[in-house]
């Protein structure tokens, strides 16, 4: 082989090395619809009780360095919204709860209803702007279903 044929096989294993972790990036950071709407239990997760109108859950743990950062967020978000709940479960010591969510990165965030059935999930650092989005279509769900 040639040093131009050797050149060209790197270029475009790089390329499409690069072209897939784009599309993964890309693929992480949407919010996902199509998953399992299971209910999901406070009590399982150390918590009293679900917020009245949804629920931003946050699955981390000991060692995520952006954690921190989308537990601020999720946290002001809630904050902001009457009958919304920030709850962040820490499965460094739960790994029931990783497989049973099927969490195979953190963050991992699901958006709950008020009846606790998953609406949204999002893997790795959700954008702040999708997540308003989501919890404004939840609001108006719960508003046009109270009498």
């Amino acid at each position: 082989m040639t040093l131009l044929g050797a050149t060209i096989v790197l270029a475009v294993l790089l390329t499409a090395t690069i072209g897939i972790g784009v599309y993964l990036r890309w693929q992480q950071n949407r919010p996902h619809r199509d998953i399992p709407h299971e209910v999901v239990q406070p009590e399982r997760l150390g918590a009293d009780s679900l917020g009245e109108t949804a629920t931003l859950l946050q699955f981390s743990t000991e060692l995520c360095a952006r954690c921190p950062g989308v537990h601020r967020t999720l946290a002001a978000l809630a904050g902001s919204h009457p009958g919304v709940r920030h709850l962040d479960v820490d499965l460094t010591h739960r790994p029931d709860i990783a497989r049973h969510f099927h969490v195979m990165q953190t963050p991992t965030t699901l958006i709950l209803d008020r009846d606790g059935v998953i609406q949204t999930r999002f893997g790795g650092v959700p954008s702040r702007e999708v997540l308003e989005l989501e919890l404004n279509r939840l609001t108006e769900e719960a508003d046009v279903r109270q009498p």
